[in-house]
């Protein structure tokens, strides 16, 4: 009988050791990926600033005309505009989606938006109607999405569709140009000179960094596009999210064809059509995954930032817009494929 105690109490001893050696194999194999993501982050934050910089060094050698400080005034001013439509896209793949209706929902706002303020309605008014507007369109993506499950792709595609045959229809094919140049006050030069529309674009940035890096909110969104599911399971209110991430981008969207329409002094229908592929593009190029849960406001801002400094560098050399737009749908493709090498390694 003694024995048989011994030889059950070598036994338990023997289970608690290979269960103890196993949990900490397991703790050390968390701590290990923890620190490889960890790595991967700073090395993609790192490529991005170096890329940034190898192109502005190329195009300065290339061009005398690049690196000067009104040539980077223009780069920013134009950074500005696709990128306040950015960072409503960040939040959208961040969460599993992504928004192709801001390539309708800008030329869309920029046409109402002018048709509006030459009615004699005031600034104020008009802007915060048009916004309002613009964030309409963005829940009817939320509710396809997410209470008709219609895929994100469809769903944007079609209303991206309707938003720019509305934008023909209502100016009838024509630009409407401001009656009043001071409507455009939102691409105004301000405080020391510098473009409001950078001013606006700040602190958009910052609101949203802190919104997603500091708020439930934001941790929210990032759930949800790391598992929409667990996060229905856990009691988080899936749909009201997605439909919460469609509008906020609808919102931006809209904001930036206020802008774009400001910088130009009309509206039309033909402004921004191709910032669907180009905001996407800055947001994975700053190191977002199309699958979800993965993305910064910051990084965004650094792809803006490529893109801008690509396209500006390209037609100071005088290439032919068609192949800029090639060349953003190659820096796309690099940074998917990037994006894929690295949650690959990763997940080694």
């Amino acid at each position: 009988m003694t024995e048989e105690l011994m030889a059950e109490s070598i036994t338990e001893k023997t289970r608690d050791g290979a269960f103890a050696a196993s949990s900490a194999g397991e703790e050390r194999a968390t701590q290990s990926a923890g620190h490889r993501r960890t790595i991967l982050r700073v090395v993609d934050r790192v490529s991005l600033v170096a890329f940034l910089v190898v192109l502005i060094v190329v195009f300065s050698l290339m061009s005398p005309q690049f690196f000067t400080i009104d040539n980077f005034g223009v780069i920013l001013s134009n950074a500005a505009v696709i990128g306040i439509v950015c960072v409503g896209q960040t939040f959208v793949i961040i969460s599993g989606g992504f928004d192709l209706s801001v390539g309708g929902v800008i030329p869309l706002t920029s046409v109402a938006f002018a048709m509006a303020a030459n009615a004699g309605i005031p600034l104020p008014v008009v802007l915060v109607l048009v916004l309002i507007g613009a964030a309409l369109f963005g829940v009817g993506n939320g509710l396809l999405v997410s209470k008709a499950h219609i895929s994100p792709l469809i769903a944007t595609l079609a209303t991206t569709s309707i938003a720019g045959g509305l934008a023909f229809s209502i100016s009838q094919g024509l630009s409407v140009p401001f009656k009043d140049p001071a409507t455009g006050v939102l691409a105004d030069r301000g405080l020391f000179g510098i473009p409001n529309q950078i001013f606006l674009f700040v602190l958009v940035v910052i609101v949203a960094a802190i919104v997603l890096r500091f708020t439930i909110y934001g941790r929210s969104v990032y759930a949800i596009g790391g598992n929409g599911e667990a996060s229905r399971l856990a009691g988080m209110r899936v749909d009201l999210m997605l439909v919460s991430v469609y509008a906020l981008s609808g919102m931006l969207a809209g904001l930036g064809g206020v802008v774009l329409s400001s910088q130009l002094l009309s509206g039309s229908g033909s402004i921004g059509t191709d910032s669907a592929l180009t905001s996407i593009a800055a947001v994975v190029l700053g190191g977002a995954a199309l699958t979800g849960g993965v993305g910064t406001v910051w990084g965004t801002v650094f792809g803006v930032l490529i893109l801008g400094v690509l396209s500006n560098g390209l037609a100071l050399l005088q290439v032919s817009s068609f192949y800029q737009t090639i060349a953003t749908g190659c820096v796309l493709l690099l940074a998917v494929g990037f994006g894929r090498l690295t949650s690959r390694s990763s997940r080694k």
